[in-house]
């Protein structure tokens, strides 16, 4: 199945909306009044040229400090690379605009895995006059380095490390520095969940690195080891619960799925019986 990453990215900077604007635009960040935040609904737009349909990704009205009247702030996550996407990004904010006539500040996150160096700004212009000069405010996750945010308390810069700068030798140390983020933050657990499932979405560990990245955990500070772990396990224990659902629903056998998922057979017969009740 193919990865929604739309869905992801809209569903972790909602969750962590005032974080992402700190960790990225700490000068937006400063001027936001976060006590007055809505998220619209989406908003399908209909390239008629091109025969497409586009769907903006976040919208969210909020106030600046000392201010009554209401702006909006337009977020586009760009998964894959399109040329085009500068005028992309103006056609959505003209017709924002038109529709809500309020101020709009446009931010773009490039998240796909090639290093580029995406324009931020799209223009219209004469060798006489300049019609257009539309700027929006972006952020290249490829471009940094993960290392940089290791130090943040930011469960946006726990999630994103999965999409920054790092290379093949490094995956391990990335998982490892993702946990320890996680478990110093102490977050709840669906907020934990949250994170988790998206940096495993992109950085899927094959069983040598799992354990390796096991090794280094046991070699921690006792403390901040027995957290680490506890969280792995916990993690593991629910995605195999949720891959013994899966199998029950195509009618595999609790022995079988007891054998695949080393889950006890009394969990296994008491998620059939759940599965089976009205």
């Amino acid at each position: 199945m193919a990865v929604d990453h739309d869905r992801l990215f809209k569903e972790l900077i909602t969750t962590f909306f005032e974080e992402f604007l700190l960790l990225f635009f700490p000068h937006v960040h400063e001027h936001i009044d976060f006590q007055h935040v809505s998220f619209l609904s989406e908003e399908l737009f209909t390239d008629v040229t091109a025969g497409e349909k586009y769907r903006v990704d976040l919208l969210v009205e909020t106030k600046l400090k000392g201010e009554d009247s209401l702006i909006i702030v337009h977020i586009e996550n760009q998964s894959y690379v399109q040329p085009s996407f500068p005028e992309r990004m103006f056609i959505y904010f003209s017709r924002l605009f038109e529709k809500y006539r309020k101020r709009m500040l446009p931010i773009a996150v490039f998240s796909y895995d090639s290093l580029r160096h995406e324009p931020p700004s799209f223009t219209l212009q004469f060798p006489f006059f300049d019609v257009l000069h539309f700027q929006f405010l972006t952020v290249e996750l490829r471009k940094q380095n993960w290392r940089d945010y290791i130090r943040h308390d930011n469960p946006i810069a726990a999630a994103l490390l999965s999409k920054m700068g790092y290379t093949e030798s490094e995956r391990v140390e990335l998982k490892k520095q993702f946990l320890r983020m996680i478990v110093r933050m102490e977050l709840d657990e669906a907020k934990q969940r949250l994170l988790i499932g998206f940096f495993e979405t992109y950085v899927k560990l094959s069983d040598e690195e799992e354990q390796q990245l096991r090794n280094e955990v046991n070699e921690m500070e006792t403390k901040e080891k027995e957290r680490v772990f506890e969280l792995m396990i916990s993690y593991e224990k629910k995605e195999k619960r949720n891959i013994a659902k899966r199998m029950l629903d195509k009618g595999y056998d609790v022995h079988t799925i007891h054998e695949l998922t080393e889950l006890p057979v009394e969990e296994i017969e008491e998620l059939k019986e759940r599965s089976q009740s009205p």
